[in-house]
């Protein structure tokens, strides 16, 4: 019988990517990603509550992601999820969730600079609606 362990994130990237390279010459880069859900009590207050998740993405994509991807950016993570084990500075066993990414897309509006007023900014009512690039 066959088993599947996916999952699928939209959520702010909480730190900027740290890239390296395996031994062999495989890119690997980790970021944090934070999701948000907001939901009501029964006694009618609003909470919201952030879970977090370590990503990895391998590869050429690996690569991209560590070029484009910030702090703040909000992105969709599609990918396997994992329990890694690990000893607390305590010595605690601990275990925390990973995602294995295997789709990162990037979310939200592009960086966009605003044209300086030397650039030919058109005046307002300059533009009909036959001059957008869309109807």
């Amino acid at each position: 019988m066959a088993s599947l362990a996916k999952v699928t994130l939209i959520g702010n990237v909480g730190s900027d990517p740290e890239m390296r390279y395996t031994p062999n010459g495989r890119a690997v880069t980790s970021f944090r990603m934070a999701t948000n859900r907001r939901y009501t009590t029964s006694s009618g207050e609003t909470k919201e509550e952030t879970d977090w998740f370590r990503i990895s993405v391998w590869g050429k994509q690996a690569e991209v992601c560590n070029q484009y991807v910030t702090k703040g950016k909000q992105v969709y993570v599609e990918g396997r999820l994992h329990a890694r084990n690990w000893e607390g500075q305590d010595g605690q066993a601990r275990t925390s969730l990973e995602v294995t990414a295997n789709q990162v897309l990037f979310l939200g509006k592009p960086g966009a600079v605003a044209p300086l007023p030397e650039e030919g900014v058109p005046e307002e009512g300059e533009i009909g609606p036959e001059g957008l690039p869309f109807e």
